[in-house]
């Protein structure tokens, strides 16, 4: 869905969504749309994915995105965002969206576009990662692996329970290849990492509660095994918030992050397969004002 502007008289604000995500709605772009008009602007809708990148449509005041991480993270990586001087806001839309649960933004559409007229801008530092980067979380071991077997088509149409369908995949062909890691010249042996930019998890949840999207630190879980049960017992401390109380794991924080491994394996950065080992993190040292 995709409309060229035309000469307006109001602000004018391009609202940006996948059309391909868990959770897309047309009906809710709509009523996004209608509450941006209520409010004094025009507005245009464009796409952005892996297949259609995005481009920043001239003379647009506002760029809203409204999807999930990884829609976020495909907008925001191009170059032109970082020197156009347009005002970003994030809607709460596709199939997770840490960034704006962090933020605490609403998902009612008047009143969404109501505070982010009224907000101060937000900062938030990128995660370089290899050629590409990540915004809110990373990790490597059986949640990667499920996402990089998701079916897209099955995503489609039934959000995140089409994570639960490749969890169960991964758990029928379970694998445990060894990853090795570097935090700031400290290394850990273990079998699977999360990375926390910032605080949430998959949803709710939060393995790193201090993590930050507007603080330049990585927050770095290490699991020493990571066993069908290591995973079960970590996914069910993480829902309760009691990470901290387990022996199986070990905790970092710095700004860089190395990581190898005996076989090459994916690594999921905001919902999506962003890379593979061995890889390098950083946290860049420009943030982004959104």
């Amino acid at each position: 869905m995709s409309h060229a502007p035309a000469a307006f008289g109001k602000p004018l604000v391009q609202i940006v969504s996948n059309p391909a995500s868990g959770g897309h709605s047309l009906r809710r772009l709509e009523q996004l749309r209608d509450a941006y008009v209520r409010n004094g602007y025009d507005a245009i809708f464009s796409e952005s994915s892996p297949v259609t990148p995005f481009e920043l449509a001239t003379g647009v005041a506002r760029v809203c995105i409204a999807g999930g991480d990884g829609t976020v993270r495909h907008v925001l990586e191009n170059p032109e965002m970082r020197t156009s001087g347009v005002a970003v806001d994030i809607y709460p839309a596709g199939t997770i969206n840490l960034i704006a649960r962090e933020w605490g933004v609403p998902s009612d559409p008047d009143s969404f576009v109501q505070q982010a007229a009224d907000r101060p801008a937000r900062c938030l530092f990128p995660v370089g990662l290899n050629d590409t980067c990540f915004l809110a979380c990373a990790s490597i071991g059986p949640d990667a692996r499920a996402v990089a077997g998701l079916s897209v088509a099955l995503k489609r149409r039934i959000g995140r329970l089409a994570y639960v369908v490749a969890m169960l995949n991964v758990m029928a062909n379970w694998q445990r290849p060894s990853v090795q890691l570097v935090v700031d010249g400290r290394r850990i042996d273990c079998e699977a990492v999360f990375v926390a930019k910032g605080r949430f998890y998959a949803g709710p949840w939060s393995f790193a509660p201090e993590a930050r999207l507007e603080s330049p630190e990585l927050h770095i879980v290490a699991l020493r095994r990571a066993r069908r049960r290591d995973m079960a017992i970590f996914w069910l401390a993480m829902m309760i918030g009691k990470v901290d109380r387990l022996k199986n794991v070990e905790f970092a924080k710095g700004r860089e992050l190395s990581i190898a491994s005996d076989i090459s394996q994916p690594i999921q950065a905001d919902g999506d397969i962003a890379a593979c080992t061995p890889a390098f993190l950083a946290v860049r040292d420009d943030p982004l004002f959104l």
